[in-house]
């Protein structure tokens, strides 16, 4: 008996439902083969092969028409649920279906119409908000919240008594006591009072509150981290491989704090070898402790530009386990060989002990490989040769990917210079150089790596996943492209998506069509069963060298350890894990996509608070979106993006052509797309909703 004969069993037989003993009568399993078969349906029922009910019966999926996932809400209404079964194209959920879930709910959908992928969601398993900001607003007949994250589509109902001291158009944070139901809306109450931002700073801290964002650890997991940072409680006491000799450095940005990777490189007489050391968090952080319950529920360390949002306690992120330089550390290290056209032909991994020679940034590593600046060089002399040495182990490890398919985006970011007092003083492009490649494709190789050795052991364990865009979104990406790319066939397919990056590398559409191509994309999340990675043409990838700021990282980290000290994962164990790991992806990737939401608003915060004094200004701007409402643009010397409204062109009627992705006037002809150069006037900045608005200069 084997998974496969089970999922064979579900897809031959039917009929209706089948209890657990059901199941084992008809495939003729003894009741001690009953744990491997429970273990079994579990995978499967993880990977939303076949569906478990209410009553505890099982059935293939598409037989009952359920699939379980998470709704995504749009403002309009309407929502998806993104199937939690790797490969499933989602479903669209009417406005009126939704059954009260809100964004980011897990749910159990009901697909009503299989070839439309129509839906409507029967059940809210778990509840992605607690707390919701907004605005009160008290009428003479109730109070209502009314949330700012447009993706709730429902008031909060406020009674009385539960609005405390709040008045009338305050910022609020509201915990929500009854959640809404397919007949009426949800209730809360007001929790706290948000303050009117008087400067970025207090904008940021206002921004923490409307995501919820934890502030401090729990007196319990302070304790621990205290105990471990005194020396009371040791860390990494297993036998380690000492490594304190090996040529060793960090590569990171000027403003980290935070080390969780440190790389070493020798020759060897056909190839290279590679060790990456990731910081052995898990021998300070084991399963179910407080800091680990702690680390569990915040998913990840979230970045701002004043400060950041620790997923663990600083005694253990910039301390204890922070690879600081000529300090000794417990690490667990990806050992690699690698041949001279980059074909890896060895991996091991074990814990070890390692001393970094130097805390190096990638400014400096590019100075030394790109700049080959003399002061630079002679100031890491003794390195030199291993940071050539990983300059040409990146090249080829680099080309080798993207002719496999990767995606190769060469996105810029926005990076925001705080003045003393904490106010944007500058938004430029953040620098990606040679260096950010070195340790961005050295820390692909380990990750790929462990990833295919657990998966080889058949270990259960959480895997980076990238699936597919779904075809509908292909049109839309060819809308955009067209112009300017020349198709290789009649229907653009995914396999092409790494040819037009490559063909439009260096021209003025690239960052546009980049982001075009990356919105079609669906997001890569954590899942126990593993599809592969789309966007890195990979077959087996994970998270694994980011442990500090990951939770995933710490799990994965922990499962490989079991796997190299027992040799064999027991069957109890499996299926110990096998119950745990679909929580734990689905947990980590909704608090990632909470991150991201967070980081980005911040973002926008920033970047109003940068333009607020310069209302009346002129700016010149390149077009990156278009819209039937208007023109997304971004201005050249600063890396701002606004909008300007298509009720601002004034010279004549503007229709939206969705075929070409242009705005047209209807009598002068003037046409605006994407990449269009413009001159713009800064029109208004919205501090309330973090809108720029623009109006065109002619």
């Amino acid at each position: 008996m084997d998974r496969e004969t089970v999922a064979a069993f579900f897809k031959e037989k039917t009929g209706k439902p089948l209890s657990f003993r059901e199941v084992l009568y008809l495939l003729g399993l003894s009741k001690s083969e009953g744990r491997a078969l429970k273990r079994i349906l579990r995978e499967l029922v993880n990977s939303g092969e076949i569906v478990r009910t209410r009553k505890g019966l099982y059935g293939p999926s598409e037989d009952m028409s359920l699939l379980t996932g998470y709704y995504e809400a749009h403002r309009d209404g309407f929502g998806f649920a993104i199937s939690e079964k790797p490969g499933e194209r989602d479903i669209f959920i009417p406005p009126g279906q939704a059954m009260g879930a809100m964004n980011g709910d897990r749910v159990v959908v009901r697909v009503e119409n299989w070839k439309r992928r129509g839906g409507r969601v029967i059940r809210v398993l778990e509840r992605a908000y607690a707390r919701v900001a907004g605005r009160l607003d008290i009428t003479k007949s109730a109070i209502y919240v009314r949330p700012k994250n447009k993706t709730i589509p429902f008031d909060i109902y406020i009674a009385p008594k539960d609005k405390g001291k709040a008045k009338h158009g305050d910022l609020v944070i509201a915990e929500i006591v009854d959640y809404p139901t397919e007949k009426r809306p949800p209730s809360g109450r007001v929790v706290k009072v948000v303050e009117q931002p008087e400067d970025p700073k207090s904008e940021i801290e206002a921004i923490i509150d409307e995501f919820s964002l934890p502030r401090k650890f729990p007196r319990q997991a302070t304790d621990e981290a205290k105990l471990l940072a005194a020396g009371r409680e040791e860390g990494g006491a297993e036998k380690r491989k000492d490594l304190t000799k090996l040529a060793t450095v960090t590569i990171d940005g000027e403003r980290a704090k935070d080390f969780d990777d440190a790389v070493s490189i020798s020759r060897l007489e056909h190839g290279y070898r590679l060790w990456v050391h990731i910081a052995d968090v898990g021998s300070y952080v084991p399963w179910g402790s407080a800091l680990d319950i702690e680390a569990r529920k915040r998913g990840t360390s979230v970045y701002f530009p004043d400060r950041v949002i620790p997923m663990l306690p600083k005694e253990l992120s910039e301390n204890l386990c922070s690879l600081r330089p000529q300090e000794e550390r417990p690490a667990f290290t990806a050992e690699m060989e690698f041949d001279e056209s980059g074909t890896r032909r060895e991996a091991k991994f074990y814990p070890s002990l390692i001393k970094s020679d130097e805390r190096m940034t990638y400014t400096s590593v590019r100075k030394i490989l790109v700049d080959r600046d003399e002061g630079e060089s002679r100031k890491y002399e003794r390195l030199l040769g291993d940071f050539e040495l990983m300059g040409e182990l990146c090249g080829i490890l680099r080309q080798k990917r993207l002719q496999r398919g990767s995606l190769d985006f060469d996105l810029p970011e926005p990076e925001i210079l705080l003045d003393l007092q904490g106010n944007p003083e500058a938004i430029m492009k953040a620098e990606r150089n040679f260096a950010h490649m070195i340790i961005e494709e050295f820390m692909i190789a380990a990750n790929e790596a462990v990833a295919e050795h657990l998966e080889e052991h058949r270990v259960p364990s959480l895997y980076r996943i990238h699936e597919e865009p779904d075809p509908m979104k292909l049109e839309e990406v060819l809308k955009v492209v067209k112009p300017f790319w020349r198709m290789p066939r009649k229907n653009l397919q995914p396999k092409d998506f790494s040819d037009l990056l490559a063909s439009i590398k260096g021209t003025a559409e690239e960052e546009v069509i980049n982001y075009v191509v990356l919105r079609s994309l669906k997001q890569a999340r954590y899942s126990p069963v593993n599809v592969g990675h789309f966007g890195l043409a990979s077959k087996s990838y994970t998270h694994f060298t980011s442990p500090i700021r990951r939770y995933p990282d710490l799990v994965v980290h922990r499962i490989l350890r079991e796997t190299i000290t027992r040799k064999r994962i027991s069957d109890t164990r499996a299926e110990e894990l096998g119950a745990m790991l679909p929580d734990i992806a689905y947990s980590s990737s909704r608090t990632e996509r909470l991150s991201d939401d967070a980081e980005r608003t911040v973002v926008g915060a920033m970047r109003v608070w940068f333009m607020k004094d310069k209302v009346g200004d002129e700016f010149d701007a390149n077009i990156v979106g278009v819209t039937p409402f208007g023109l997304r643009v971004r201005l050249r010397d600063f890396y701002v993006e606004g909008f300007l409204h298509v009720s601002h062109i004034t010279d004549d009627f503007y229709q939206f052509n969705d075929r070409n992705m242009t705005l047209f006037g209807r009598h002068k002809k003037r046409t605006f797309r994407i990449g269009q150069e413009l001159r713009l006037r800064l029109d208004r900045v919205d501090m309330e909703e973090r809108e720029i608005v623009f109006g065109l200069k002619d």
